[in-house]
């Protein structure tokens, strides 16, 4: 008898910071590649959502295969035994990077990047702050020390992104390359269209 092959998951965690167009948009490219999409949303990032789209919560939610409330600590999210590739919080507010790091997971959205690292999954943080004072940084190498990634939305601009669209692309892309996925939204440096061209040294005769 041949095991049945659980489909990939990702678990998708949308915080209150400003960007939340980097959450919307990952769930866009990930519908069309092979991985179900587990979303939780903060409450701040539902204010979020309507200061800076037009969106509606219920319009992003049908985004994902699986979509839990924020304040569901009882939810499968909630379990390591709850088998996922993952999870991204797309954007990261420094108030859930504090949670995270000092593990104490009062929502459902920090709970799950609890139990990301606890299982030893990678746990990418697409942190959303500037300028940072100690307090964020040493937050963050805490969280580096667990096995987190720290992800902070920096455009390429070697990539010559022609709008905000492209930038955000390029960026989700690079979070999904950390998955092994490929979104096909990066411009690749060294590759045809991604910047400047390897020079390969002459060969000896």
């Amino acid at each position: 008898m041949t095991e049945q092959k659980e489909p990939a998951r990702l678990v998708v965690g949308i915080s209150g910071a400003s960007g939340v167009i980097y959450g919307v948009r990952l769930l866009e490219l990930l519908k069309k590649l092979p991985v179900e999409t587990h979303l939780v949303m903060s409450r701040s990032a539902e204010l979020t959502l309507a200061y800076e789209t037009d969106l509606k919560v219920s319009a992003v939610q049908a985004l994902a295969d699986a979509v839990y409330p924020v304040g569901d600590l009882g939810a499968a999210l909630s379990s390591g035994s709850f088998r996922t590739m993952g999870m991204v919080v797309a954007p990261c507010s420094v108030r859930s990077l504090g949670e995270i790091a000092a593990g104490t997971g009062s929502s459902l959205l920090t709970r799950a990047a609890d139990v990301t690292l606890k299982e030893r999954r990678r746990l990418v943080l697409l942190v959303r702050e500037t300028p940072l004072h100690l307090g964020h940084l040493r937050a963050m190498l805490a969280l580096t020390e667990m096995g987190a990634i720290i992800a902070p939305p920096v455009p390429a601009f070697y990539a010559r992104p022609q709008s905000l669209e492209e930038m955000v692309d390029h960026t989700l892309g690079r979070v999904l390359d950390l998955f092994g996925l490929d979104s096909g939204t990066v411009r690749r440096w060294g590759e045809k269209g991604g910047g400047r061209k390897r020079v390969l040294p002459p060969k000896e005769v």
